[in-house]
């Protein structure tokens, strides 16, 4: 286990910005093509709650206007993202349920529990482009694939620890080893535990999903110091103080995920403990030192 300066984490997230704004560009330029997607009509709260539970990712346009601008907007980008449900609503008890005032574009996630808003004057100032970007950046998995249109939102998440499986999408065990991450990640979804160090304990865990045959994610390999011959391999990473851990592995499997997690989270725990402990001493030595100067 080691330190990792995040400027250079950050350097990194600047440079795949970049890259995003580049495929974000492209994908407004795409054609429509045949069977282009709409949003669901949702028309009450229930039928709003059930949508929004039902994917991993769900965007949601809340309007009282149909005839504003936003609304042709946000049919233009529903058809380039498969992997996200669209939703539209223009009921007043919806909006109010969800907290929207006005005419509100609303991105939710299940794997943190997060409602992202664009508010009236934020679609004000939007073109298609910078939309898709915002839903690009913002569109987190259960198990998310680092790129460049995935980077930005990865390190912006609240979520503070990190575990990432660097691994070839085209070896033959891909597939099967992808849906046991996908399962170890569920064990890990919601899973917070709060205490009087809460800001410091956070157990929530994103899962990252690299490809080790994109030549440009060999940088984010090596920052973890692996070499080719060691993958696939396990990567966790807490955020918050650049503290970071590998695990070289010939099989990916439930129980070696878990056991990987639950050692790195033993070890935030006794570390926090131990912070503890020394401000309780301090809180005690500190109430001593001031009985003594009031005798």
């Amino acid at each position: 286990m080691g330190a990792m300066p995040f400027r250079r984490l950050y350097l990194l997230c600047l440079f795949m910005y970049k890259l995003s704004l580049e495929v974000a560009a492209d994908v407004q330029e795409s054609s429509d093509g045949p069977g282009a997607r709409e949003p669901v009509w949702l028309t009450d709260v229930q039928a709003a709650m059930e949508f929004v539970a039902a994917a991993e990712v769900t965007v949601i346009g809340f309007f009282q206007d149909l005839e504003v601008p936003a609304v042709s907007l946000f049919h233009s980008v529903v058809k380039h993202f498969q992997d996200v449900s669209f939703g539209i609503s223009t009921a007043s008890e919806v909006l109010a349920h969800y907290s929207v005032t006005g005419n509100t574009i609303s991105l939710f996630r299940l794997v943190d529990n997060k409602q992202l808003d664009l508010k009236s004057e934020d679609i004000e100032s939007m073109d298609a482009t910078k939309l898709s970007h915002f839903i690009q950046r913002n569109n987190l998995h259960l198990v998310t694939e680092y790129n460049p249109t995935t980077v930005i939102g990865l390190f912006n998440s609240m979520i503070p620890i990190h575990l990432l499986l660097m691994m070839n999408k085209a070896s033959p065990e891909y597939e099967e080893s992808l849906h046991r991450y996908q399962e170890a990640a569920k064990l890990f979804q919601g899973k917070v535990k709060r205490s009087f160090f809460s800001k410091l304990l956070q157990l929530q865990i994103l899962f990252i999903l690299v490809d080790s045959g994109v030549k440009k994610n060999g940088k984010v390999i090596s920052f973890f110091k692996l070499k080719e011959p060691q993958l696939p391999a396990l990567a966790i990473y807490q955020t918050l103080d650049d503290v970071w851990d590998t695990l070289p592995i010939t099989e990916v499997s439930v129980e070696h995920v878990q056991n990987f997690c639950d050692g790195f989270l033993k070890g935030k725990r006794e570390k926090i403990m131990t912070q503890k402990k020394r401000c309780q001493r301090w809180n005690s030595d500190f109430s001593l030192l001031l009985l003594r100067r009031t005798k």
